[in-house]
């Protein structure tokens, strides 16, 4: 059974339809705060690890403060070709800024990673390169701060295919996503940190949800 005060997936995609479409709150200014929030929770210096989705676009916008702040040690992106819409105009933002985005993950230097490979999309247990960069991610020894939930966990039942990150710190938006606090979630998730993104307590209410207090 959900936590009342967890959202699915569906509802997750539901209140960002809503955010644009009923509300006039632009797709690209909640990853804009998505990414700053999670920016916020790395204390040191950071090797940025991004997969293809809107997850990846979080943590190329984490990067890029991270960036300004003097905190960014690497960033790498496992296909930049696959990424479109706010996830690329993210990638431009990034290299405009002269920063090299490799394509594979490197920790020289890093006092922690960040997590940005899946977010809630995952149904099934990652493969391939993804894989690889998550078994990496765990293999690197350090601290771990995971967007909006572990890569590799599943955001509604909980279940941490394999591989998962195991993260340290989970920074996620709104709501925690249901899989954070059921099956394996609790396990992989580390300490729970719930962002304010914007999203609006009318958006929530539409979807039957009662806004944190």
């Amino acid at each position: 059974m959900q936590n009342a005060m967890s959202l699915t997936s569906a509802q997750v995609r539901e209140l960002d339809r809503l955010a644009s479409e009923r509300f006039g709150i632009a797709l690209d200014w909640l990853m804009e705060a998505a990414g700053w929030q999670a920016a916020r929770a790395c204390d040191g210096r950071t090797a940025v690890v991004c997969g293809v989705g809107n997850n990846a676009g979080d943590g190329l916008a984490a990067a890029r403060h991270l960036h300004r702040w003097g905190r960014l040690a690497s960033v790498s992106c496992i296909e930049r070709a696959r990424l479109h819409g706010d996830a690329q105009r993210e990638l431009e933002a990034l290299l405009k800024l002269g920063v090299e985005v490799g394509d594979q993950p490197s920790f020289a230097g890093a006092d922690l990673v960040l997590d940005a490979v899946f977010g809630t999309g995952l149904n099934r247990a990652p493969e391939g390169r993804f894989a690889e960069w998550i078994e990496a991610i765990n293999a690197s020894g350090l601290r771990v701060v995971a967007i909006d939930l572990p890569s590799g966990l599943d955001s509604d039942t909980g279940v941490a295919y394999s591989p998962c990150v195991r993260a340290d710190l989970t920074v996620t938006f709104t709501l925690p996503k249901a899989g954070l606090l059921a099956a394996d979630g609790p396990r992989v998730s580390g300490s729970i940190s719930v962002a304010d993104i914007g999203i609006p307590q009318e958006a929530l209410a539409a979807i039957g949800v009662k806004a944190p207090s």
